[in-house]
């Protein structure tokens, strides 16, 4: 990609957001022209109407649930606040959240005013079944029905979590699942009603669509509150006008996605090559997502790896990109057991522009960043 200053650079980021598609843009563009406001009965109306709609069902098809239990909204974080809203409002007292959520999860659970368990997770950061079984099993039914949010593959380290076998046992509790699929969708098959998913959240801008869009789906044992009030939206579920450009920009990243599969065998030829280096990959024996890499090196500082890459002209991240630009350690690996590489990690994404060529500059930039930063400050590299 190039970027304002006309110098080339390599986007390794896609996890953060995916660069746009151009049938995405393009169908912006044309919503843009169509004009409309998509509760209005007249010609223009109808036409705005009929772009939401049909975005609704490639939205719907990309994760195998009907159109009608698509809601819009502003952004995976609204959507799996309004999940968790409205197991609230339905009666839930405790929640039960993995403990490699993303903050989007985890912060609106902790703000509800109610009981929250973590959800432990294992070296390579996979949900702890066993744990939840028995937790499921001593349930007060005090505490109203069980709710459980478990991502499907983390934003982190791409780790795809036993969604399908948590549903059984949250299932047989009587309770809820939420899941949070915004990783997920457009790199691996996503079947909101097989996973057995009585929620699901997904994002636009991580499949090539634009920012400020989501969506969740909901099942026939979940009942969504309405949390944002006005003119009876999205079948009275959100109020407001919506947001025709980027839910038709939705719609057309959707109807396009693919998964992401080949990547998987560049990724591991870059990991191999850092292993090499000393560097620990998280998660590696567990089933990931093809275009996620997080790796640490023992005694580089995460914002040093960063910078010293994208001096180099690529970008890749510390762990999530959602703390308004601030690099910290990874609470998800300090989940896993890793606190000591925490601070130490990065993270590599790829999505449906990426090439083996970007994947094998990526580690070229790696290790010539170390060796110069190893000449500026040999003890603070891990040298």
């Amino acid at each position: 990609m190039t970027l304002r200053d006309g110098k080339t650079s390599v986007y390794m980021d896609w996890n953060a957001t995916a660069l746009v598609r151009p049938e995405a843009r393009a169908a912006v563009t044309h919503a843009l022209e169509v004009g409309g406001n998509p509760s209005s009965v007249h010609a223009a109306g109808r036409a705005a109407r009929a772009l939401v709609e049909e975005a609704r069902g490639h939205v719907g098809a990309l994760i195998a649930a009907p159109a009608s239990t698509i809601v819009f909204t502003s952004g995976g974080t609204e959507a799996n606040a309004l999940a968790i809203e409205s197991a609230v409002v339905a009666g839930a007292r405790r929640l039960i959240v993995s403990a490699i959520e993303h903050p989007s999860v985890l912060d609106t659970a902790n703000a509800q005013g109610v009981a929250v368990e973590v959800l432990p997770v294992d070296a390579n950061g996979v949900a702890d079944l066993a744990w939840l079984k028995d937790r499921l099993t001593a349930w007060d039914p005090a505490d109203g029905k069980p709710f459980v949010a478990l991502m499907l593959a983390n934003n982190e380290t791409g780790v795809i979590q036993p969604v399908a076998e948590a549903a059984e046992l949250v299932r047989a509790a009587d309770g809820w699942l939420h899941v949070d699929a915004v990783q997920s969708a457009g790199k691996i098959a996503v079947n909101s009603r097989a996973l057995g998913a009585d929620t699901l959240s997904i994002s636009a801008h991580k499949i090539g669509g634009p920012q400020g869009v989501g969506a969740l789906t909901f099942g026939p044992r979940a009942t969504l509150a309405r949390r944002q009030h006005g003119g009876g939206q999205e079948r009275g579920r959100r109020g407001g006008t919506e947001n025709v450009p980027g839910i038709t920009g939705f719609g057309a990243a959707a109807a396009t996605s693919d998964d992401l599969h080949n990547q998987a065998a560049w990724r591991d030829a870059a990991a191999e090559r850092l292993k090499a280096e000393g560097c620990v990959v998280m998660g590696e024996a567990a089933p990931r997502l093809a275009n996620t890499l997080c790796v640490a090196t023992p005694g580089y500082a995460s914002d040093l790896q960063v910078m010293g890459l994208d001096l180099a002209g690529v970008m890749v991240s510390a762990g999530a990109a959602c703390s308004s630009g601030k690099v910290k350690g990874s609470a998800v690996l300090a989940a896993m057991g890793q606190g000591d590489l925490a601070a130490c990690a990065i993270r590599v994404s790829g999505g449906w522009a990426t090439t083996e060529a970007d994947w094998n500059t990526f580690v070229d930039a790696w290790l010539s960043a170390r060796q110069a930063a190893r000449r500026r400050q040999p003890a603070a590299v891990g040298a």
